[in-house]
């Protein structure tokens, strides 16, 4: 790591912590050279490759956009969306690949949407999986309907 102040070529760490989360490192550092002290913040990068070929880094920011969408109208608050964003990001990480398809992007999405809001979901699933006629919406409330069944019987 160069000193940002004097460009020398390398530093000491003198402590490092993990963020909150755990998706991060911030390393305190020390310049041999000139002294001076400087903080860095390393992350692994996670890249998602689109359907043209181009990568592109993986944005929680671009979930909860796409997912807002899907959400407008209904009742599901701005920290929901970010709560979205993290439990893709982290099933998208769970499967240790440094580089997944835009698609698995989107599957990943669907589940915990679903568990938020089901009118959210179906708005999303039609678009991402473009449904085309009402028996596509008419099969997948049927699926909602079942599932929401045997929630209400296990509990039982």
């Amino acid at each position: 790591m160069h000193c940002p102040f004097c460009r020398h070529i390398d530093s000491r760490v003198m402590d490092s912590r993990t963020s909150d989360d755990g998706s991060s490192i911030r390393r305190r550092r020390q310049c041999p050279e000139c002294g001076s002290r400087f903080s860095t913040l390393e992350t692994s990068s996670l890249l998602v490759a689109k359907r043209g070929g181009s990568t592109e880094p993986f944005s929680r920011d671009k979930i909860v956009n796409g997912v807002r969408k899907a959400c407008q109208g209904r009742p599901v608050t701005e920290s929901d969306l970010a709560m979205l964003a993290q439990t893709v990001e982290e099933t998208i990480r769970a499967t240790g690949s440094a580089q997944v398809e835009a698609n698995e992007v989107g599957l990943a999405i669907l589940e915990p949407l679903r568990k938020l809001d089901e009118v959210a979901f179906m708005r999303f699933a039609s678009v991402y999986q473009g449904w085309e006629s009402l028996e596509d919406f008419e099969a997948a409330i049927a699926v909602l309907k079942v599932e929401r069944e045997n929630q209400v019987s296990q509990l039982a």
